[in-house]
């Protein structure tokens, strides 16, 4: 999507004061263009088909049909619409479960503060397509994990990659870092995430400051 073009956004909610909420703060924000809303699961698929919109931000909780079963089907249909996930529920085998049904962010209720929405909308609409969580939810899970996995496996170059990200950096920014290829990041970044049982690139971030791979006032 060029950088020009506003994320275009369809928002289902069967409570019509969150929708009116959400649509208010929307449309307040540069760059987002609400395209349309849906009261149930089965009006959100419905307009996620006919306005293929960029994002879909969906309430998991819906009536007629779930958001798990809207995230699903579009899924199946290899729809461009992302998903967009909103729950009040932070657990993580259901924080992972939503983005395995085919969401490509979660967001909580408690987070959509205008700041935390734009980051969601802009983190799942980027190019390399990376699931979004929030930080602090990542954070929340990564602690609530028992025996945490050693870093010693770690190549020294992926050590570097997982540094970086935890900085701040973008994959561009760790690929100009480390003189190699934007698209060499993401693979680092993919190969890393399945041993230490992380899915998200903030859930990455996390794992690396608790592990102490970077610790407060360091550089890069």
């Amino acid at each position: 999507m060029p950088d020009s073009s506003p994320i275009r956004v369809v928002i289902a909610d069967d409570h019509p004061i969150t929708r009116a909420g959400l649509r208010s703060t929307l449309e307040a924000l540069p760059d987002i263009a609400v395209v349309g809303e849906a009261s149930d699961g089965v009006e959100a698929l419905r307009l996620a088909k006919e306005l293929v919109p960029d994002v879909l931000l969906l309430d998991v909780e819906m009536p007629r049909m779930t958001g798990v079963e809207v995230a699903e089907k579009l899924k199946a249909m290899d729809s461009p619409v992302r998903v967009l996930a909103l729950s009040a529920y932070d657990d993580e085998e259901y924080v992972h479960g939503l983005l395995d049904s085919g969401a490509a962010g979660y967001l909580m209720k408690e987070e959509t503060q205008p700041e935390r929405i734009v980051e969601a909308l802009q983190g799942i609409v980027r190019d390399d397509g990376e699931l979004w969580i929030s930080q602090r939810l990542a954070t929340k899970l990564i602690r609530g994990r028992h025996q945490p996995e050693s870093p010693a496996h770690l190549t020294e170059r992926q050590e570097e990659v997982v540094r970086l990200a935890a900085l701040g950096y973008d994959n561009e920014g760790i690929g100009e870092k480390l003189f190699i290829a934007k698209a060499t990041v993401k693979n680092h970044i993919d190969r890393i995430k399945k041993p230490i049982r992380v899915r998200t690139r903030a859930e990455l971030i996390a794992w690396a400051w608790q592990r102490g791979l970077v610790k407060p006032g360091d550089e890069a």
